[in-house]
Protein backbone atom coordinates (compact mmCIF):
# COMPACT_ATOMS: atom_id res chain seq x y z
CA UNK A 1 0.00 0.00 0.00
CA UNK A 2 1.54 3.42 -0.80
CA UNK A 3 0.52 6.52 1.09
CA UNK A 4 0.47 9.82 -0.21
CA UNK A 5 0.45 13.49 0.94
CA UNK A 6 -2.34 15.19 -0.81
CA UNK A 7 -0.98 18.53 -2.19
CA UNK A 8 -2.44 21.89 -0.94
CA UNK A 9 -3.87 23.89 -4.01
CA UNK A 10 -3.14 27.32 -4.39
CA UNK A 11 -6.28 29.81 -2.97
CA UNK A 12 -6.02 33.33 -3.66
CA UNK A 13 -8.70 36.25 -3.10
CA UNK A 14 -9.18 39.20 -5.64
CA UNK A 15 -10.99 41.96 -5.41
CA UNK A 16 -10.83 45.46 -7.70
CA UNK A 17 -8.49 48.18 -7.38
CA UNK A 18 -8.83 51.19 -9.89
CA UNK A 19 -10.80 49.30 -12.33
CA UNK A 20 -7.93 46.83 -12.02
CA UNK A 21 -7.95 43.35 -10.17
CA UNK A 22 -5.58 42.62 -7.75
CA UNK A 23 -5.26 39.63 -5.38
CA UNK A 24 -6.23 40.38 -1.94
CA UNK A 25 -5.22 37.27 0.15
CA UNK A 26 -3.09 34.39 -0.41
CA UNK A 27 -2.69 30.65 1.25
CA UNK A 28 0.25 29.30 1.84
CA UNK A 29 0.97 27.09 -1.31
CA UNK A 30 0.10 30.37 -3.62
CA UNK A 31 2.86 32.00 -1.26
CA UNK A 32 5.31 29.33 -2.06
CA UNK A 33 4.55 29.69 -6.28
CA UNK A 34 5.26 33.02 -6.30
CA UNK A 35 2.21 35.20 -5.53
CA UNK A 36 1.62 37.95 -3.33
CA UNK A 37 -1.14 40.54 -2.49
CA UNK A 38 -1.34 43.16 -4.57
CA UNK A 39 -0.21 41.36 -7.95
CA UNK A 40 -2.57 41.84 -10.76
CA UNK A 41 -5.32 38.62 -11.13
CA UNK A 42 -4.24 38.39 -15.05
CA UNK A 43 -0.90 37.55 -14.31
CA UNK A 44 -1.13 35.83 -11.51
CA UNK A 45 -3.65 32.94 -13.63
CA UNK A 46 -0.43 33.39 -15.96
CA UNK A 47 2.07 32.51 -13.79
CA UNK A 48 0.04 29.78 -12.31
CA UNK A 49 -2.10 28.54 -14.03
CA UNK A 50 -4.00 25.80 -12.10
CA UNK A 51 -4.29 28.58 -9.04
CA UNK A 52 -8.25 28.92 -7.34
CA UNK A 53 -9.67 32.32 -7.62
CA UNK A 54 -12.50 33.45 -5.46
CA UNK A 55 -13.86 36.87 -5.28
CA UNK A 56 -13.25 39.03 -1.96
CA UNK A 57 -16.65 39.87 -0.60
CA UNK A 58 -15.87 42.47 2.63
CA UNK A 59 -19.98 41.60 3.58
CA UNK A 60 -18.66 37.96 3.87
CA UNK A 61 -15.62 38.13 5.59
CA UNK A 62 -17.15 40.91 8.28
CA UNK A 63 -19.97 38.31 9.00
CA UNK A 64 -17.22 35.70 9.45
CA UNK A 65 -15.10 37.88 11.63
CA UNK A 66 -18.39 38.68 13.67
CA UNK A 67 -19.14 34.75 14.00
CA UNK A 68 -15.43 34.34 15.65
CA UNK A 69 -16.04 36.96 17.91
CA UNK A 70 -19.20 35.29 19.26
CA UNK A 71 -16.90 32.22 19.11
CA UNK A 72 -14.30 33.93 21.54
CA UNK A 73 -17.18 34.76 24.46
CA UNK A 74 -15.79 31.45 25.83
CA UNK A 75 -12.78 33.25 26.96
CA UNK A 76 -13.95 36.40 28.05
CA UNK A 77 -17.10 38.46 27.29
CA UNK A 78 -14.86 41.78 26.70
CA UNK A 79 -14.69 40.63 22.81
CA UNK A 80 -14.21 43.80 20.23
CA UNK A 81 -13.49 43.53 16.09
CA UNK A 82 -10.63 46.10 14.74
CA UNK A 83 -10.06 45.98 10.92
CA UNK A 84 -11.16 43.35 9.06
CA UNK A 85 -8.71 40.20 10.03
CA UNK A 86 -8.21 41.40 13.99
CA UNK A 87 -10.07 40.47 17.27
CA UNK A 88 -9.56 41.94 20.72
CA UNK A 89 -9.92 40.01 23.73
CA UNK A 90 -9.59 41.81 27.06
CA UNK A 91 -8.74 38.56 29.46
CA UNK A 92 -7.99 40.49 32.63
CA UNK A 93 -9.27 37.87 35.43
CA UNK A 94 -10.24 35.26 32.83
CA UNK A 95 -6.54 33.44 32.59
CA UNK A 96 -6.56 31.28 35.30
CA UNK A 97 -9.70 29.73 34.30
CA UNK A 98 -7.56 27.93 31.20
CA UNK A 99 -4.36 27.47 33.43
CA UNK A 100 -2.68 30.35 32.71
CA UNK A 101 -2.57 32.74 29.89
CA UNK A 102 0.21 30.84 27.81
CA UNK A 103 -2.44 27.96 28.09
CA UNK A 104 -5.28 29.84 27.33
CA UNK A 105 -3.08 31.34 23.60
CA UNK A 106 -2.91 27.65 22.74
CA UNK A 107 -6.30 26.61 23.51
CA UNK A 108 -8.02 29.16 21.61
CA UNK A 109 -5.60 29.34 18.60
CA UNK A 110 -5.86 25.49 18.64
CA UNK A 111 -9.44 25.41 18.08
CA UNK A 112 -9.24 27.81 16.02
CA UNK A 113 -6.85 25.57 13.36
CA UNK A 114 -9.00 22.50 13.88
CA UNK A 115 -12.07 24.46 12.47
CA UNK A 116 -9.58 25.13 9.20
CA UNK A 117 -8.58 28.88 9.84
CA UNK A 118 -4.50 30.37 9.59
CA UNK A 119 -4.58 32.48 12.91
CA UNK A 120 -1.99 34.13 14.83
CA UNK A 121 -2.20 35.81 18.38
CA UNK A 122 -0.32 37.33 21.39
CA UNK A 123 -1.18 38.53 25.10
CA UNK A 124 0.70 41.68 26.17
CA UNK A 125 -0.19 44.25 28.54
CA UNK A 126 -1.13 46.56 26.07
CA UNK A 127 -2.93 46.23 22.27
CA UNK A 128 -0.13 47.47 20.40
CA UNK A 129 2.46 45.47 21.87
CA UNK A 130 -0.20 42.15 21.15
CA UNK A 131 -0.88 43.66 17.60
CA UNK A 132 2.25 43.56 16.67
CA UNK A 133 3.80 40.21 18.42
CA UNK A 134 0.53 38.71 16.61
CA UNK A 135 1.80 39.68 13.38
CA UNK A 136 5.18 38.46 13.56
CA UNK A 137 6.54 35.82 16.49
CA UNK A 138 3.06 35.25 18.19
CA UNK A 139 3.60 34.48 21.57
CA UNK A 140 3.13 35.65 25.67
CA UNK A 141 4.42 39.02 26.69
CA UNK A 142 5.27 38.90 30.19
CA UNK A 143 4.05 41.93 32.21
CA UNK A 144 6.81 44.90 31.60
CA UNK A 145 8.16 43.87 28.70
CA UNK A 146 6.64 45.84 25.86
CA UNK A 147 9.47 47.62 25.19
CA UNK A 148 12.05 44.74 24.84
CA UNK A 149 9.30 43.13 22.66
CA UNK A 150 9.21 46.11 20.24
CA UNK A 151 12.75 46.84 20.01
CA UNK A 152 13.60 44.90 16.81
CA UNK A 153 9.69 44.99 14.96
CA UNK A 154 9.05 46.82 12.02
CA UNK A 155 7.74 50.53 12.64
CA UNK A 156 5.13 49.17 10.03
CA UNK A 157 3.65 46.87 13.07
CA UNK A 158 2.77 50.34 14.96
CA UNK A 159 -0.32 50.80 13.29
CA UNK A 160 0.64 53.90 11.46
CA UNK A 161 -0.02 55.18 7.93
CA UNK A 162 2.49 53.88 5.16
CA UNK A 163 3.05 57.61 3.98
CA UNK A 164 4.90 57.84 7.62
CA UNK A 165 7.24 54.32 7.17
CA UNK A 166 8.46 55.57 3.85
CA UNK A 167 9.33 58.70 5.47
CA UNK A 168 11.02 57.23 8.73
CA UNK A 169 12.53 54.92 6.55
CA UNK A 170 14.40 57.84 4.19
CA UNK A 171 15.99 58.88 7.59
CA UNK A 172 17.17 55.87 8.50
CA UNK A 173 14.69 54.74 11.09
CA UNK A 174 13.27 50.97 10.30
CA UNK A 175 12.82 49.38 13.42
CA UNK A 176 10.77 50.72 16.58
CA UNK A 177 13.89 50.36 18.26
CA UNK A 178 14.80 53.66 16.79
CA UNK A 179 12.04 55.30 18.05
CA UNK A 180 11.58 54.00 22.02
CA UNK A 181 14.12 56.70 22.97
CA UNK A 182 13.72 59.82 20.55
CA UNK A 183 12.18 63.19 21.60
CA UNK A 184 8.69 63.14 20.83
CA UNK A 185 8.65 66.69 20.36
CA UNK A 186 10.65 66.69 17.36
CA UNK A 187 8.67 63.11 15.88
CA UNK A 188 5.09 64.79 16.44
CA UNK A 189 5.94 67.87 14.58
CA UNK A 190 7.65 65.81 11.23
CA UNK A 191 5.77 62.89 10.83
CA UNK A 192 2.65 63.55 12.76
CA UNK A 193 1.03 63.07 16.44
CA UNK A 194 -0.24 59.81 15.95
CA UNK A 195 2.84 58.26 15.72
CA UNK A 196 3.64 58.84 18.97
CA UNK A 197 0.02 58.32 20.31
CA UNK A 198 0.57 55.01 18.42
CA UNK A 199 3.96 54.57 20.46
CA UNK A 200 2.95 55.57 23.77
CA UNK A 201 -0.10 53.41 23.60
CA UNK A 202 2.32 50.52 22.72
CA UNK A 203 4.13 51.69 25.49
CA UNK A 204 1.27 51.80 27.95
CA UNK A 205 1.98 55.06 28.51
CA UNK A 206 -1.23 56.02 26.74
CA UNK A 207 -4.26 54.04 27.63
CA UNK A 208 -6.24 52.50 24.68
CA UNK A 209 -9.67 50.99 25.86
CA UNK A 210 -11.59 48.56 23.16
CA UNK A 211 -15.22 48.85 22.70
CA UNK A 212 -16.89 45.32 23.56
CA UNK A 213 -19.39 44.41 20.51
CA UNK A 214 -22.02 43.14 23.09
CA UNK A 215 -23.72 44.86 26.06
CA UNK A 216 -21.77 43.55 29.29
CA UNK A 217 -24.05 41.23 31.44
CA UNK A 218 -24.08 42.16 35.03
CA UNK A 219 -23.70 38.46 36.02
CA UNK A 220 -22.73 35.74 34.27
CA UNK A 221 -22.36 31.55 35.00
CA UNK A 222 -21.69 28.88 33.32
CA UNK A 223 -20.91 25.29 32.86
CA UNK A 224 -18.44 23.71 30.43
CA UNK A 225 -18.69 19.97 29.13
CA UNK A 226 -15.64 17.92 28.97
CA UNK A 227 -18.12 15.98 26.55
CA UNK A 228 -20.81 17.80 24.40
CA UNK A 229 -24.07 17.60 25.31
CA UNK A 230 -27.05 17.63 22.88
CA UNK A 231 -30.44 16.75 24.05
CA UNK A 232 -33.16 19.53 25.18
CA UNK A 233 -33.86 17.63 28.28
CA UNK A 234 -29.95 17.89 29.31
CA UNK A 235 -30.23 21.17 27.92
CA UNK A 236 -33.06 21.96 30.46
CA UNK A 237 -31.48 20.36 33.38
CA UNK A 238 -28.13 23.05 32.88
CA UNK A 239 -30.46 25.81 33.03
CA UNK A 240 -31.98 24.84 35.71
CA UNK A 241 -29.04 24.41 37.53
CA UNK A 242 -27.30 27.48 36.12
CA UNK A 243 -30.76 29.68 37.12
CA UNK A 244 -30.05 28.38 40.81
CA UNK A 245 -26.69 29.62 40.72
CA UNK A 246 -28.23 32.86 39.71
CA UNK A 247 -30.78 33.56 42.22
CA UNK A 248 -27.86 32.87 44.87
CA UNK A 249 -26.13 35.38 43.23
CA UNK A 250 -28.98 38.18 42.82
CA UNK A 251 -30.21 37.30 46.12
CA UNK A 252 -26.54 38.49 47.71
CA UNK A 253 -26.77 41.82 45.81
CA UNK A 254 -30.98 42.37 46.59
CA UNK A 255 -31.75 42.52 42.79
CA UNK A 256 -33.36 40.39 39.96
CA UNK A 257 -33.34 40.13 36.84
CA UNK A 258 -35.27 42.05 34.22
CA UNK A 259 -33.51 40.31 31.36
CA UNK A 260 -32.05 36.95 30.34
CA UNK A 261 -29.60 35.62 27.92
CA UNK A 262 -28.95 31.94 26.87
CA UNK A 263 -25.78 31.35 24.87
CA UNK A 264 -25.41 27.66 23.96
CA UNK A 265 -21.90 27.19 22.64
CA UNK A 266 -21.49 24.21 19.43
CA UNK A 267 -18.10 22.32 19.27
CA UNK A 268 -18.08 23.28 15.12
CA UNK A 269 -17.77 27.25 16.55
CA UNK A 270 -21.59 29.28 16.56
CA UNK A 271 -23.34 30.12 19.01
CA UNK A 272 -26.83 30.35 19.89
CA UNK A 273 -28.50 32.98 22.07
CA UNK A 274 -31.82 33.11 23.58
CA UNK A 275 -33.27 36.14 25.28
CA UNK A 276 -35.85 36.27 27.63
CA UNK A 277 -37.69 39.29 29.66
CA UNK A 278 -39.58 39.91 32.70
CA UNK A 279 -42.00 41.97 33.26
CA UNK A 280 -40.51 42.82 36.99
CA UNK A 281 -37.42 42.12 38.74
CA UNK A 282 -36.86 38.14 39.80
CA UNK A 283 -34.79 35.70 40.39
CA UNK A 284 -36.94 33.06 41.00
CA UNK A 285 -35.31 30.02 38.99
CA UNK A 286 -38.90 28.29 38.23
CA UNK A 287 -40.00 31.45 36.25
CA UNK A 288 -36.75 31.46 34.68
CA UNK A 289 -36.87 28.37 33.27
CA UNK A 290 -40.42 28.37 32.64
CA UNK A 291 -39.58 31.35 30.06
CA UNK A 292 -36.73 29.48 28.30
CA UNK A 293 -38.61 26.45 27.70
CA UNK A 294 -41.11 28.52 25.62
CA UNK A 295 -37.90 30.27 24.10
CA UNK A 296 -36.75 26.44 22.93
CA UNK A 297 -39.93 25.73 21.80
CA UNK A 298 -40.26 28.47 19.11
CA UNK A 299 -36.16 27.86 18.33
CA UNK A 300 -37.09 25.24 15.10
CA UNK A 301 -34.08 24.62 12.89
CA UNK A 302 -31.84 27.60 14.03
CA UNK A 303 -31.10 25.69 17.67
CA UNK A 304 -29.55 22.76 15.87
CA UNK A 305 -26.95 21.34 18.76
CA UNK A 306 -25.45 19.95 15.49
CA UNK A 307 -23.06 17.76 17.29
CA UNK A 308 -23.48 19.12 20.54
CA UNK A 309 -22.40 22.13 22.83
CA UNK A 310 -19.09 22.29 25.43
CA UNK A 311 -20.53 25.34 27.00
CA UNK A 312 -23.64 26.89 28.19
CA UNK A 313 -23.57 29.87 29.72
CA UNK A 314 -26.26 32.11 31.24
CA UNK A 315 -26.19 35.75 31.94
CA UNK A 316 -28.33 38.31 33.46
CA UNK A 317 -28.09 41.59 30.87
CA UNK A 318 -30.31 43.87 33.29
CA UNK A 319 -30.67 43.71 37.16
CA UNK A 320 -33.42 45.65 39.29
CA UNK A 321 -33.23 46.18 43.24
CA UNK A 322 -36.00 43.97 44.43
CA UNK A 323 -36.58 43.27 47.78
CA UNK A 324 -38.70 40.38 49.85
CA UNK A 325 -42.62 40.83 49.34
CA UNK A 326 -44.83 40.40 52.27
CA UNK A 327 -46.75 37.39 51.86
CA UNK A 328 -50.57 36.13 52.56
CA UNK A 329 -52.02 33.57 54.45
CA UNK A 330 -52.08 31.58 50.76
CA UNK A 331 -48.94 32.32 50.49
CA UNK A 332 -48.92 35.51 47.41
CA UNK A 333 -47.68 38.75 47.27
CA UNK A 334 -50.60 39.99 45.31
CA UNK A 335 -53.04 38.70 41.92
CA UNK A 336 -49.99 41.06 40.27
CA UNK A 337 -47.89 38.61 39.87
CA UNK A 338 -50.46 36.30 37.67
CA UNK A 339 -50.87 39.30 34.94
CA UNK A 340 -46.71 39.72 34.76
CA UNK A 341 -46.36 36.16 34.33
CA UNK A 342 -48.78 35.98 31.42
CA UNK A 343 -47.01 38.81 29.73
CA UNK A 344 -43.83 36.53 30.37
CA UNK A 345 -44.67 33.61 28.92
CA UNK A 346 -46.43 35.17 25.83
CA UNK A 347 -43.48 37.79 25.31
CA UNK A 348 -41.00 34.61 25.42
CA UNK A 349 -43.76 32.66 22.86
CA UNK A 350 -44.56 35.07 20.66
CA UNK A 351 -41.72 37.90 21.13
CA UNK A 352 -41.64 41.02 22.89
CA UNK A 353 -43.55 42.99 20.23
CA UNK A 354 -46.26 41.27 20.05
CA UNK A 355 -47.80 41.52 23.49
CA UNK A 356 -49.93 44.55 23.42
CA UNK A 357 -52.33 46.36 26.50
CA UNK A 358 -54.48 49.32 26.52
CA UNK A 359 -53.16 52.28 28.87
CA UNK A 360 -55.75 55.61 29.52
CA UNK A 361 -55.32 58.70 28.07
CA UNK A 362 -56.33 61.91 29.28
CA UNK A 363 -58.52 62.57 26.80
CA UNK A 364 -62.48 63.52 25.92
CA UNK A 365 -63.31 61.66 22.89
CA UNK A 366 -64.05 57.92 23.15
CA UNK A 367 -61.43 57.05 20.53
CA UNK A 368 -58.59 58.13 22.06
CA UNK A 369 -59.20 57.41 26.36
CA UNK A 370 -57.05 54.33 25.44
CA UNK A 371 -53.57 53.55 23.28
CA UNK A 372 -52.52 50.11 22.84
CA UNK A 373 -49.21 50.06 23.96
CA UNK A 374 -46.32 47.26 24.54
CA UNK A 375 -46.87 45.42 27.54
CA UNK A 376 -43.36 45.13 27.97
CA UNK A 377 -41.36 48.70 26.60
CA UNK A 378 -37.66 47.89 25.62
CA UNK A 379 -35.37 50.43 26.55
CA UNK A 380 -31.88 51.52 25.60
CA UNK A 381 -31.39 48.36 23.22
CA UNK A 382 -32.07 46.32 26.19
CA UNK A 383 -34.61 43.87 27.24
CA UNK A 384 -35.63 46.07 30.23
CA UNK A 385 -39.22 46.77 30.73
CA UNK A 386 -40.61 49.48 32.44
CA UNK A 387 -44.67 50.43 33.62
CA UNK A 388 -45.84 53.09 32.31
CA UNK A 389 -46.51 56.48 34.65
CA UNK A 390 -49.78 57.37 33.85
CA UNK A 391 -50.91 53.70 33.61
CA UNK A 392 -54.03 53.26 36.42
CA UNK A 393 -56.76 50.75 36.89
CA UNK A 394 -59.41 52.78 36.15
CA UNK A 395 -62.82 51.58 38.71
CA UNK A 396 -65.33 53.58 36.85
CA UNK A 397 -67.78 50.86 34.76
CA UNK A 398 -67.09 50.78 30.51
CA UNK A 399 -69.93 52.63 28.58
CA UNK A 400 -68.24 52.32 25.89
CA UNK A 401 -69.45 49.79 22.90
CA UNK A 402 -66.73 46.60 22.66
CA UNK A 403 -65.94 47.37 19.01
CA UNK A 404 -64.83 50.81 18.46
CA UNK A 405 -64.08 51.92 15.21
CA UNK A 406 -61.01 53.83 15.15
CA UNK A 407 -62.51 56.47 13.47
CA UNK A 408 -65.93 57.54 13.56
CA UNK A 409 -67.26 56.64 9.73
CA UNK A 410 -70.12 58.98 8.35
CA UNK A 411 -73.76 57.99 8.11
CA UNK A 412 -76.72 59.66 7.01
CA UNK A 413 -79.21 59.87 9.55
CA UNK A 414 -82.78 61.55 10.07
CA UNK A 415 -83.66 62.93 13.24
CA UNK A 416 -86.08 65.20 14.99
CA UNK A 417 -84.91 68.71 15.66
CA UNK A 418 -83.30 70.48 17.26
CA UNK A 419 -81.80 67.90 19.67
CA UNK A 420 -84.23 64.18 19.03
CA UNK A 421 -82.91 61.14 18.53
CA UNK A 422 -82.04 59.68 15.38
CA UNK A 423 -85.05 57.56 13.69
CA UNK A 424 -83.62 56.23 10.84
CA UNK A 425 -79.56 56.07 8.99
CA UNK A 426 -77.65 54.35 6.33
CA UNK A 427 -74.68 52.93 6.95
CA UNK A 428 -72.11 51.32 3.98
CA UNK A 429 -75.09 51.37 1.46
CA UNK A 430 -77.32 49.70 4.47
CA UNK A 431 -80.73 51.50 5.79
CA UNK A 432 -81.26 50.97 9.26
CA UNK A 433 -84.68 51.48 11.53
CA UNK A 434 -84.02 52.30 14.57
CA UNK A 435 -87.11 50.80 17.45
CA UNK A 436 -85.50 52.37 20.71
CA UNK A 437 -82.59 54.87 21.24
CA UNK A 438 -81.20 56.53 24.95
CA UNK A 439 -79.72 59.48 25.19
CA UNK A 440 -78.17 62.19 24.20
CA UNK A 441 -74.69 61.76 26.22
CA UNK A 442 -73.34 65.31 25.73
CA UNK A 443 -69.08 65.33 25.11
CA UNK A 444 -67.81 68.57 24.95
CA UNK A 445 -64.46 69.47 24.70
CA UNK A 446 -62.16 71.63 27.80
CA UNK A 447 -62.60 75.14 27.88
CA UNK A 448 -59.52 75.44 26.01
CA UNK A 449 -59.90 73.94 23.20
CA UNK A 450 -62.86 76.27 22.05
CA UNK A 451 -62.53 75.06 18.04
CA UNK A 452 -63.59 71.66 19.17
CA UNK A 453 -66.71 70.14 18.21
CA UNK A 454 -69.25 69.15 20.09
CA UNK A 455 -70.90 65.65 20.45
CA UNK A 456 -74.23 64.43 21.18
CA UNK A 457 -74.01 60.26 21.54
CA UNK A 458 -76.98 57.76 21.24
CA UNK A 459 -77.49 54.55 21.81
CA UNK A 460 -79.53 53.03 19.70
CA UNK A 461 -81.29 49.38 18.56
CA UNK A 462 -82.52 48.72 15.29
CA UNK A 463 -85.70 46.74 14.89
CA UNK A 464 -83.94 43.17 14.07
CA UNK A 465 -81.93 43.87 17.93
CA UNK A 466 -78.81 45.24 16.07
CA UNK A 467 -77.42 48.12 18.58
CA UNK A 468 -75.29 50.93 17.52
CA UNK A 469 -73.44 53.94 18.88
CA UNK A 470 -73.90 56.95 16.84
CA UNK A 471 -72.95 60.41 17.30
CA UNK A 472 -73.93 64.41 16.14
CA UNK A 473 -71.02 66.28 15.43
CA UNK A 474 -72.58 69.86 16.20
CA UNK A 475 -75.58 71.49 17.18
CA UNK A 476 -78.72 72.65 14.84
CA UNK A 477 -79.17 76.35 14.75
CA UNK A 478 -75.49 77.46 15.22
CA UNK A 479 -74.05 76.74 11.94
CA UNK A 480 -75.44 76.92 8.61
CA UNK A 481 -75.06 73.89 7.35
CA UNK A 482 -76.82 70.71 9.61
CA UNK A 483 -74.99 68.31 12.05
CA UNK A 484 -72.78 65.54 10.52
CA UNK A 485 -73.56 61.92 11.88
CA UNK A 486 -71.15 59.42 12.44
CA UNK A 487 -71.45 55.83 14.09
CA UNK A 488 -68.59 55.41 16.66
CA UNK A 489 -69.28 51.62 17.65
CA UNK A 490 -71.06 48.21 17.89
CA UNK A 491 -72.41 46.53 20.61
CA UNK A 492 -72.33 42.94 21.00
Amino acid sequence: MWLCEQKVKPIVTYHKIKNVYRLSCVNAAASEAGLSEGDVLSDARARVPDVQCEEDIPEANAALLSALADWCDRYTPLVATAGSDTLLLDISGCAHLFDGEREMLENSLGRLRIQGFTVSGAIADTVGVAWAIARSSGGVIAPGGQRNALETLSIELLRVEESVVASLARVGFTVIGDLLDKPRAPLASRFGSDLVRRLDQALGVEGEPISPRLFIPALVVERRFFEPIGLEDDVVAVIQSLSENLEKALEKREEGGRAFELALFRVDGVVNRLSVGTSGPTRAPALILRLFKEKLKTGGDELDAGFGYDLIRLSVLESQSCSAAQLNFEGRSNHDGDLAELIDRLGARLGLTQVSRFLPCNEHLPEMQSALALAATVRENALYWVRAENEQESEVPVEHPLRMLLHGEPVEAVAMVPEGSPLRFRWRKAFYEISQSEGPQRIAPPWWRSEAEIRDYYRVEDRVGRRFWLYREGLYGEQNEAPRWYLQGLYA
